[in-house]
């Protein structure tokens, strides 16, 4: 009997310590994760007097490491040192109402307007603001060429082809030479393979694939340059902004469903981890792996009108 008891008793300790092991692991896992990308409370800078923030729906970095927000406000670019300092701003004078941001392997930086009435043109100029080109015509809408309805983002290639998400109302992706040239155009809406229901986000990996965040079919649709569909991912959300970092991570922002980063393999899509902190529409990556965002709307952690940093640990 005695025997039984303290081989009971035995067992007992053993699943106890078994739990308590499990569970110790399961915490530190946790926090493991949790603590991976930390806010930055003090980033960016409080702006000068007589500039205030706008909703941000882009951000991008250039070949310097500065950062910059693409607002809603005025003046609609704002250009960050690694500190947080603001440091230049421009383009009142070309955009209406701020949307896709993107800087080019050649160093130049794009940016799209989808204001109704007065937008409609995709911008390439250079980091003190200087304009380079410009594809569409301020005020026109249509399905032409030359002309888009609400682009949304654009993405260049290695050899200069440009790729514009022409997003807001014609779901549709427009190939244009280097040089502005028209070439083709792929995409008509749609839920099947290779349709479109408001592509709202575009970037080129580095096998030279072209990927389209399909915002309202909550998916990831994968082509080739010449519009070949490939395959489609449903597991980052409901893509708003997307960014590659050199270490070929892909980083999904996405405001509506998963609320935060969701960041994976741009190889295979697997799913590596999920920033929180932030309800993101835009989202780019400096050579340190920190990761930034652009809000447009409220969250619990505040009104969207902000550009937030999160610290890689």
């Amino acid at each position: 009997m005695n025997a039984l008891l303290k081989s009971n008793s035995n067992n007992k300790s053993k699943l106890l310590g078994s739990s308590i092991l499990l569970i110790s692991s399961l915490l530190a896992s946790t926090i493991s994760v949790a603590a991976e990308y930390v806010l930055d409370p003090d980033w960016p800078k409080p702006l000068p007097d007589g500039i205030e923030w706008g909703q941000t729906p882009n951000v991008t970095i250039d070949q310097e490491g500065f950062i910059y927000a693409f607002h809603r406000a005025e003046p609609p670019v704002m250009k960050f040192d690694s500190e947080g300092n603001l440091v230049d701003s421009w383009g009142s004078e070309w955009v209406s109402l701020p949307h896709g941001f993107r800087a080019s392997p050649d160093g130049s930086l794009w940016a799209t307007d989808y204001h109704p009435q007065t937008g409609h043109t995709v911008t390439k100029f250079d980091t003190n603001g200087k304009v380079l080109l410009r594809l569409g015509a301020r005020g026109f809408r249509g399905v032409g060429p030359n002309t888009f309805d609400g682009p949304a983002d654009v993405a260049v290639a290695e050899n200069g082809d440009i790729f514009v998400s022409d997003g807001h109302w014609n779901n549709r992706i427009v190939k244009f030479s280097k040089e502005g040239r028209y070439l083709m155009e792929w995409g008509t809406k749609g839920t099947g393979a290779g349709e479109l229901d408001l592509p709202h986000t575009i970037v080129i990996d580095r096998r030279g694939r072209v990927l389209v965040g399909d915002r309202s079919n909550h998916r990831i649709q994968i082509f080739s340059q010449d519009g070949e569909y490939i395959t489609e991912w449903d597991q980052f959300g409901w893509p708003s902004g997307m960014f590659i970092d050199d270490n070929d991570i892909l980083y999904v922002a996405d405001y509506q469903s998963k609320r935060g980063v969701t960041y994976g393999s741009a190889e295979d899509g697997t799913v590596m981890g999920f920033i929180e902190g932030s309800e993101p529409e835009g989202v780019v990556v400096d050579a340190e792996g920190n990761v930034y965002t652009g809000e447009v709307t409220g969250g619990e952690g505040g009104d969207g009108m902000i550009m937030r940093k999160f610290i890689k640990q």
